[in-house]
């Protein structure tokens, strides 16, 4: 068997794994991150990179640069609930660089992320490479076994961290315990053509017991339609004549391109909702961050930039004692400090919303009336600076504190 060593092993090459070894690779720390793809290829991933994310990236110097992708930008967030239309959050009163978001696919953004890592000697990406199992030595975790192109391979590391997604193949090798806190829908994810005359916007749509959400994304709506959880089945059992039909019904303006486009199951991706999060982050040797710390509703998009900001937080706080030596436990533990208070009021909100609100809604199957909050954000515009703040900046949003080495 191959064995590796390194400072830092990082187990997932998603938003939380790659912008984590990209910020300990720049502040000095060996760093080595595993993607077990062969690419970041993937359709139907979070793509929305919101404002406290691009801060992050002017922080970096590398916001300029970034934006030269293909990406479109939203400034408003809206709803239509029946026939009437509300905007309900506008990013334009933002304090920070970018006063939007970019809409990019993920893809995209993990790759500017690891070519900007592949310029620092100390990063190590390694494709086609899978945390399977954890390395101990006692209570201490000191690295993880994988499987790579070549074969098994043993990577020793003063620190491993899990930021394999909400499937975590470490957390579940660590015997951490997982909270779940319940999601009552699924969401179903497919793709709609983009005509002249479209708008460009983000729009959430709400008729007849139906929850639909359309992201415009320059040539194609990345649309979203949520579903009682686990009726999938039900739904095919149905047949494809009967979804289109309700696709229609609460597609609006794109409801007559649903028969040309969606011409069989195949095209229509689940996503399984699950909201959960660990009782402790760590344990010695080893920190899970992003969705293998918490798993995040698709409410607000946020999950990302969630991810992101334990990233930051996480090289804030350890990279000066990665370049030192090995993190103690309590270390470790500081971590999970600072970034529990946002987790828990972000989702928190999203439990409440699915509780109050989508759940009740998908089980009338009738129009509800528009929330009384609702119709105030339209009354006083300067309001709608308060839920994308909320949405766009999180709860103690966070600022790179480290030089570059």
């Amino acid at each position: 068997m191959e064995t590796l060593s390194t400072t830092c092993v990082i187990a997932g090459g998603g938003p939380a794994g790659m912008m984590c070894g990209y910020l300990l690779a720049r502040a000095g720390v060996d760093v080595t991150v595993l993607e077990k793809h062969k690419d970041f290829l993937r359709d139907f991933r979070g793509d929305t990179v919101h404002p406290s994310t691009l801060q992050v990236m002017h922080e970096l110097g590398l916001l300029e640069e970034f934006l030269k992708l293909p990406h479109t930008r939203i400034r408003t967030g809206n709803i239509e609930i029946g026939d009437e239309h509300f905007t309900i959050g506008d990013f334009g009163y933002l304090p920070t660089a970018a006063k939007f978001i970019a809409l990019m696919p993920q893809w995209d953004f993990l790759d500017f992320l690891a070519a900007q890592g592949r310029k620092l000697p100390n990063f190590h990406l390694l494709m086609q490479t899978q945390a399977k199992d954890l390395i101990a030595q006692g209570e201490r975790i000191c690295g993880v076994l994988a499987t790579g192109p070549n074969g098994n391979v043993q990577i020793k590391a003063g620190l491993t961290i899990a930021a394999d997604g909400r499937h975590s193949t470490l957390r579940d090798k660590s015997g951490l315990k997982v909270d779940d806190l319940g999601a009552p829908f699924d969401v179903l994810w497919l793709s709609l053509p983009v005509l002249p005359g479209d708008p460009a916007d983000l729009i959430g749509k709400v008729r007849d017991g139906q929850l639909f959400v359309m992201i415009y994304r320059t040539d194609y709506w990345q649309c979203a339609y949520l579903i009682p959880k686990g009726s999938f089945d039900t739904i095919k059992a149905d047949g494809l004549t009967k979804f289109r039909s309700r696709l229609k019904s609460i597609a609006g303006f794109a409801a007559g391109r649903i028969d040309e486009t969606i011409k069989d199951f195949d095209q229509v991706k689940l996503l399984t909702v699950t909201v959960d999060r660990l009782e402790k982050w760590a344990r010695p040797g080893l920190l899970c961050i992003g969705d293998a710390a918490h798993a995040m509703s698709p409410i607000g998009g946020v999950g990302i930039n969630l991810a992101i900001q334990d990233a930051v937080a996480t090289a804030n706080i350890l990279s000066p004692v990665l370049t030192r030596g090995v993190p103690t436990f309590r270390d470790l533990k500081k971590v999970q400090k600072r970034r529990q208070f946002p987790t828990r009021v972000i989702q928190g909100f999203q439990v409440m919303a699915q509780r109050f609100m989508l759940a009740p809604t998908l089980a009338a199957m009738k129009t509800p009336k528009p929330p009384g909050i609702v119709r105030l954000l339209n009354t006083w515009p300067w309001l709608r600076q308060f839920p994308a703040r909320f949405i766009g900046m999180g709860v103690r949003p966070e600022h790179v504190r480290l030089p570059k080495r």
